[in-house]
């Protein structure tokens, strides 16, 4: 975690809105600070290189808005926001990322976001964002907007998918694993081998931050993911 400003350089009242970024990529932040910097009613408070130090700081400085990456070691973006916005909904937090899927995008919102912009926005439109997430505005792009619009106007059919980080074939593998299958048996009803299984659970575990199985099954229950019964065929 990045040095922090400490509860001194907080400006509350009428003063600047005072914003947390979090990206683990130092030259991000930079310019964020440096593009942030160029207005007099926005203040940098704060900087976090991973999703754990986020929620720690947006607990220590309670800043009006966070700028949150997704893809974080050791605590997903969207977990972050979750954890965030359970604890203190007055703080604003927008999702500046790469990536525009829709899991990823829906699972964001869910999770309390009010904003989802993607990197290489221009440097105006992130400073208006700021200003329209600290003031309660919802903050997306044309394109995702439409998106979202969609989305709701279909009636929001399907539920946003946990862990979005994961492919489908590996959230399907770890529904698996959750429900207490062994590789072999996973590959059985999904018609893989069980190398393949394996190799897949190894990339599920490096997505997220996981260092062994017990965790990822720990983590998967906790999503609601191994519930269906162990002989019931997987998803083809």
């Amino acid at each position: 975690m990045l040095p922090a400003a400490g509860h001194g350089g907080v400006v509350t009242g009428d003063g600047p809105t005072t914003v947390l970024l979090v990206d683990d990529h130092p030259l991000v932040r930079q310019g964020l600070q440096a593009v942030l910097s160029t207005v007099d009613d926005i203040t940098v408070v704060g900087e976090a290189s991973d999703g754990r130090a986020a929620v720690e700081l947006a607990a220590e400085l309670e800043p009006d808005v966070i700028i949150m990456d997704l893809q974080l070691p050791g605590l997903h973006g969207i977990d972050a926001t979750r954890e965030i916005v359970a604890a203190w909904p007055g703080t604003a937090v927008l999702v500046l990322t790469m990536f525009e899927d829709d899991d990823m995008v829906f699972s964001a919102v869910s999770a309390g976001a009010v904003g989802y912009l993607l990197k290489g926005a221009a440097g105006a439109d992130i400073v208006t964002a700021v200003r329209a997430a600290a003031a309660g505005q919802a903050v997306f792009g044309a394109a995702l907007a439409q998106r979202l619009r969609t989305w709701f106007t279909r009636g929001a059919r399907k539920p946003a998918e946990p862990f979005p980080q994961l492919t489908a074939r590996e959230r399907e593998i770890l529904d698996g694993v959750a429900a207490g299958l062994t590789n072999a048996q996973i590959g059985q009803q999904m018609f893989l081998s069980a190398k393949t299984v394996a190799n897949n659970v190894s990339n599920i575990l490096a997505k997220l931050q996981l260092a062994e199985r017990g965790q990822a099954i720990v983590a998967a229950r906790d999503a609601g993911l191994g519930r269906r019964p162990h002989g019931e065929p997987g998803r083809s």
